[in-house]
């Protein structure tokens, strides 16, 4: 027997008028139903019926139920009903399905052998059964699962897992087990197994169950070095509303202390943000200077100890739109010593950790872990068509002079105002001008203070000769007045003035060809040749008796000629069109394919333009040093390079040639290898004469499907030290990852382990 139900006319038909009800509640008891209100995924459109079909279908009156038997099915969209008996009782609002229970939504199931069903309180029961949830791929069995509220489930004698089949990797079982949908599960008496082995019991534990952001614990990371011992990090997460949320940490360690943090961000719209972090610790280990404590606790390639046992590092940085289209910036950034970021460079709240999300969210770096003047920022800026004006506060925070010096001398600008006008057309004539502008009050602790005023016009008279020189001659009148409060040097008055000019010429040409393209991922290929030459003169002047607080404060004389010549490869790739066709009444989007290289792209065609390679080189005569008789009058030959082959093969390199010593006084490389298997290698390369020479390389290979190899190796070729060797090992199942990493660092060893339970998160480090 089949029966075709239209909503349409459910409410005036007497033969099974309410197994649409009776479906609508069995399939609420899904504890995650995917996208949308089960309501609406479950009536949807009034225009297609429910199909119901049975062996048999009964009605008993003295006990208004309904009964159907043999192959019960009743489906509409992606819901379905299915078991061997189905009673419905009409006053009691009461449902029963028995004997291979099957309910499915979308992809979703619940299976078990008995189903009851209060339909007026939204409550029921299945037992001996197992419900399945795609959108995290989670499984909970039991013996009794019951549904207990609009969106609260609770299970007896009850195992989770993520693993698929009936001999799981790795279980949960538990003597009950809770969930509440978009929130989370816990579970009382569980005990971990690996297949049947088990590991470990906790009287409870707590689980994610859920897709949007919600207060609660996060995973924690645990793991062993030298420097910290045994140490556990326990994140705590807060929503606080819908524009802002904080994570709390509570890191303990055990030769250390215990280590206290906050980070709280807030998003009030696209530009205005904000995110503030800090961190505090009283540590029980000191660098007194001593050789044994500086080789524990200490680092031996500083000239200062660390006494202190305070440590803590505030950073933050927050974008902010103000009225009439200005905007603010602040970039905060204050340590207690010059360790602390060398050795908590690792870790949820540690450097690197912090530097990645302030560049993911605002594009702001911070100053290297290692430097001990830390850069601190407020800004307001704005910008018309022509002009801008932008102000800012600038701290430079010296940890060394701040924590260990008797004096500080570190010149602060409080403020900084920049006044700037764009080059632009004077009275609409060929000429040219712009302007550069600023104010500056230099503040020092220990130093000199005082106001500096310095304004920069420059008119330009832009030329061509036919169409192949572009020719640009450009004066400047530099104009800079100081006015100190504080200075030291007799030499200095309260207020001085300096006035000076500068001349330019520009010459540069272009050539071009436009190829066809070897491989078919691009349609074109253009190659341009830009060969230049620029020179500047600047008269010499006794600078000796002005105050000096920035470059600006020293103009040096020149007379010199730099040439260059740059060299790019663009690809042009057509992009692919959205087309309509005759499938596109069936749902289905036709895909142009991009024009082909050998063939001519049509009219109107879109194109993606990709830089292949840039390559560059520059070189420097100065005249003003051959006329002294400079043995050396030709600058290093600087170059750089730049390829990258979209995502598979990219190098960034540098170098300054000394042509006189024949050597490379500065070279840089970094080449990256990538394949669309997941292996990638980074070699990066750095060598400045006397100054430093190091390797760094991080690589990692995809040795199967579920075995990855990883390798890190850093290393100081100058002083002939590692700085780092480590080596890990991936291991990614179908539920389930765990990886081991070991590294060498300085004095400091360490082994970290973390282990991933798919749907539910990791522990380790």
């Amino acid at each position: 027997m089949r029966l075709s139900l239209s909503s349409s006319v459910h409410r005036h038909r007497v033969r099974l008028p309410l197994f649409l009800f009776t479906v609508w509640f069995l399939l609420s008891a899904a504890p995650a139903a995917s996208a949308g209100p089960l309501d609406e995924r479950l009536t949807g459109s009034p225009d297609v019926p429910w199909q119901i079909s049975a062996d048999t279908v009964e009605y008993d009156a003295p006990t208004t139920t309904y009964h159907a038997r043999g192959n019960v099915v009743i489906e509409k969209a992606d819901a379905r009903l299915m078991a061997d008996r189905v009673a419905f009782n009409h006053d009691a609002m009461t449902a029963a399905a028995s004997g291979h229970v099957i309910m499915t939504v979308g992809g979703d199931v619940l299976t078990g052998e008995r189903l009851d069903l209060d339909l007026n309180r939204e409550t029921g029961v299945v037992y001996d059964g197992s419900v399945f949830l795609q959108e995290n791929h989670f499984y909970i069995r039991g013996r009794r699962i019951e549904k207990t509220g609009r969106e609260t489930y609770r299970a007896e004698q009850a195992s989770i897992t993520t693993c698929d089949g009936d001999k799981p990797d790795w279980t949960i079982t538990a003597r009950t087990v809770d969930v509440t949908v978009e929130g989370y599960g816990s579970a009382s008496h569980a005990v971990f197994k690996a297949r049947k082995v088990p590991l470990f019991y906790t009287p409870y534990i707590l689980f994610p169950v859920k897709t949007k952001r919600q207060s609660g614990l996060l995973m924690p990371e645990a793991g062993i070095s030298n420097r910290q011992g045994v140490f556990w990090d326990q994140p705590l997460f807060w929503a606080i509303n819908d524009s802002s949320d904080a994570t709390l940490y509570t890191r303990y360690m055990e030769k250390r202390g215990t280590m206290v943090g906050m980070e709280y961000r807030y998003a009030l719209s696209q530009d205005s943000m904000g995110t503030f972090m800090a961190n505090g610790l009283k540590d029980r280990q000191v660098d007194d200077g001593t050789e044994a404590s500086t080789a524990e606790w200490g680092y031996s390639g500083d000239a200062y100890d660390r006494p202190n046992s305070d440590r803590y590092w505030l950073r933050a940085k927050a974008d902010q739109e103000l009225f009439g289209g200005a905007t603010a910036s602040l970039d905060l950034d204050v340590v207690s010593d010059q360790d602390y970021l060398t050795e908590f460079r690792d870790g949820r709240s540690g450097y690197y950790a912090s530097r990645d999300a302030f560049l993911e969210r605002f594009g702001r770096d911070l100053d290297t872990y290692d430097e001990t003047t830390r850069t601190n920022r407020l800004n307001v800026n704005k910008t018309w068509s022509r002009y801008s004006l932008n102000s800012e506060l600038l701290w430079y925070d010296n940890v060394l002079y701040r924590r260990w010096g008797e004096t500080d001398d570190t010149v602060q600008s409080l403020p900084a105002i920049e006044f700037t006008a764009a080059r632009q057309r004077a009275f609409g004539s060929r000429v040219f001008w712009g302007l550069g502008s600023e104010y500056d009050y230099f503040y020092s602790e220990d130093g000199d203070r005082g106001h500096r005023l310095d304004a920069h016009p420059r008119v330009y008279l832009p030329m061509q000769w036919k169409n192949y020189l572009s020719i640009e001659p450009s004066a400047g009148w530099r104009q800079t007045a100081w006015f100190m409060d504080r200075w030291e040097d007799e030499n200095i008055d309260k207020s001085t003035y300096r006035q000076i000019y500068d001349l330019g010429l520009d010459l540069s040409t272009e050539l071009s060809r436009v190829m066809a393209s070897p491989v078919a991922a691009a349609d074109r290929i253009r190659h341009s040749i830009r060969p230049r030459v620029t020179y500047l003169y600047i008269p010499d002047k006794d600078q000796s008796d002005l105050p000096e607080f920035t470059a600006i404060d020293r103009i040096e004389a020149a007379n010199i000629v730099t040439y260059s010549l740059t060299n790019t490869f663009t690809a042009r790739s057509a992009k692919p069109v959205r087309t309509m066709s005759p499938v596109a009444a069936a749902g289905v989007t036709a895909m142009k394919t991009p024009t082909p290289a050998t063939q001519p792209a049509s009219p109107g065609t879109d194109f993606d333009y990709q830089r292949l390679c840039r390559f560059y080189l520059e070189q420097s005569y100065d005249i003003r040093a051959a006329r002294d008789d400079d043995p050396e009058p030709f600058s290093d030959i600087y170059g750089e390079l730049e390829i990258a082959l979209g995502r598979y093969f990219s190098v960034d390199a540098d170098a300054s040639y000394d042509t006189y010593a024949a050597r490379f006084s500065s070279h840089n490389t970094g080449v990256g290898i990538r394949d669309d298997r997941g292996d990638h290698l980074w070699v990066e390369y750095r060598y400045t004469t006397d100054v430093n020479e190091s390797i760094r390389s991080v690589l990692s290979v995809q040795m199967t499907d579920r075995v990855t190899v990883r390798g890190e190796y850093e290393r100081n070729i100058l002083d002939g030290e590692d700085i780092i060797k480590g080596v890990g090992f991936l291991y990614t199942a179908q539920c389930w990852a765990v990886d081991l990493f070991y590294a060498e660092e300085g004095s400091d060893q360490r082994f970290s382990v973390l282990v991933n339970l798919t749907g539910l998160g990791g522990f380790g480090k």
